[in-house]
C-alpha cells in the first residue's frame, strides 16, 4: 500500500513538474514571439500555433502588456490559432479599444476566427463598429458575422453599418450569417 501512494505521489510530482516546464517553454516562446527580429518572431508564431490550446492565456497575458508591436504580434498568434485560442477572447475584447489601429485591427480578425467561440466579445465588437477607422469597422462585423447566431443582439448594429461606404457588403453578409439557424 505505502508504494502504490509512493508511485501515485512520484507521478503527480512529475505532472506538475512538467506542466511548470511547459508553461516556462510557452513564456520563451512568447518572448522569440515579441523579436523585433522577424525570422525569430515568425517561427515563434508558428511554434505557438501549433502548441494550441495551452499557449492561449499565456499569449493572452502578454497581449495586455506591452508595445503595440507586441499586442499586434499576439493577437497575430490567436488569429492564426483560430477556435483553440478562445481562451484569449476577453483579452482580445479589450484590445479592440487599445489606442493602436494595428493591435484593433488584429484583434478583430483573431476573434473573427475563432468563429462561434468569440460569443463573449460581441459587445465589444458592437463597440468597435464606431471605430474611426473602416478596416476595424468591417472586420468587426465579418466577425459578428462568423460568431453566427449567437450575435443576434448585434443585428442592429450591424444594419446600421450597412449604410456605410465600404461596409455595405461586410453588413449584409453577417446579418445573413448571423440570421441562419
Amino acid at each position: 500500500m505505502n508504494r502504490t501512494l509512493f508511485l501515485m505521489a512520484t507521478v503527480l510530482v512529475g505532472v506538475a513538474a512538467c506542466r511548470a516546464k511547459q508553461v516556462t517553454d510557452l513564456r520563451a516562446i512568447v518572448v522569440d514571439l515579441e523579436s523585433p527580429d522577424a525570422e525569430k518572431s515568425g517561427k515563434a508564431r508558428l511554434r505557438l500555433i501549433e502548441i494550441g490550446e495551452p499557449a492561449a492565456p499565456v499569449i493572452a497575458e502578454r497581449l495586455q502588456s506591452g508595445d503595440a508591436r507586441v499586442k499586434q504580434a499576439m493577437a497575430t498568434a490567436l488569429w492564426g490559432m483560430g477556435s483553440v485560442g478562445r481562451a484569449a477572447v476577453p483579452a482580445l475584447a479589450g484590445a479592440l479599444a487599445d489606442p493602436e489601429r494595428d493591435v484593433r485591427l488584429a484583434a478583430a480578425m483573431a476573434l473573427g476566427n475563432m468563429g462561434p467561440d468569440a460569443a463573449p466579445a460581441v459587445p465589444a465588437l458592437v463597440q468597435a463598429l464606431e471605430d474611426p477607422e473602416l478596416d476595424v469597422r468591417r472586420w468587426a462585423i465579418k466577425a459578428l458575422g462568423n460568431i453566427g447566431p449567437s450575435a443576434s443582439e448585434a443585428l442592429p448594429a450591424v444594419d446600421r453599418a450597412r449604410k456605410v461606404e465600404g461596409l455595405r457588403l461586410a453588413a449584409e453578409e453577417a446579418i445573413r450569417q448571423i440570421q441562419e439557424r
